[in-house]
């Protein structure tokens, strides 16, 4: 009866060294975090002044994204994720909102909305903008899966771009010009 309870005991602790080890290796096969999956894009207004950064962080689902922005005007900001990974010579550069599924602009918008749309993002009278918001299916992987159909490290990267004014999640202009910008991946980077 001992050897039966010490041969089950002996079992037990290799298979719970065995789910240990394994664990790890699971959640990267899963398509969880991983150490290299972060971005910090540094950003900055049109004359070069650094306004700020923007940290991506991979998750199991998709994109974590912290903005830490100081020196904007007063009020809400509209902020998109862009499909070319450059901003100069002026933010125009950066091209278009990310929109790979051919959609309409806004949250609230008839035809949904682009992939690139990101919440609003609001400034004190101090300038201070501070938000943390998640964007599903979005992914720092060169790779796309079922999961993580969009990635924004692709042949001519992305950048991402703060507005002048408060995105009304319905009409793209009414965001106004672009007041700041950060390259996510730059392009032909991949």
């Amino acid at each position: 009866m001992k050897i039966k309870q010490h041969a089950a005991l002996i079992l037990t602790a290799a298979l719970g060294t065995a789910a240990a080890t394994a664990a790890p290796l699971a959640a990267q096969a899963l398509g969880g975090p991983d150490e290299q999956d972060k971005r910090i894009v540094e950003v900055t207004t049109a004359d070069g002044a650094q306004v700020g950064t923007i940290e991506f962080e991979q998750m199991r689902h998709g994109l974590v994204v912290r903005a830490r922005l100081t020196g904007l005007t007063e009020g809400g900001h509209g902020v998109h994720l862009h499909q070319t990974g450059s901003c100069s010579p002026d933010f125009k550069a950066a091209g278009g909102h990310i929109d790979p599924l051919d959609a309409g602009h806004g949250f609230d918008g008839n035809g949904g909305y682009h992939v690139g749309d990101l919440p609003n993002i609001f400034a004190g009278a101090d300038g201070v903008a501070k938000a943390d918001f998640f964007v599903p299916q979005m992914t720092l992987r060169d790779k796309t899966s079922e999961s993580f159909p969009f990635t924004l490290n692709d042949a001519d990267g992305s950048a991402i771009i703060i507005h002048a004014d408060e995105d009304n999640y319905i009409d793209m202009d009414s965001a106004g010009g672009r007041e700041a910008c950060g390259v996510i991946f730059p392009a032909g980077d991949q």
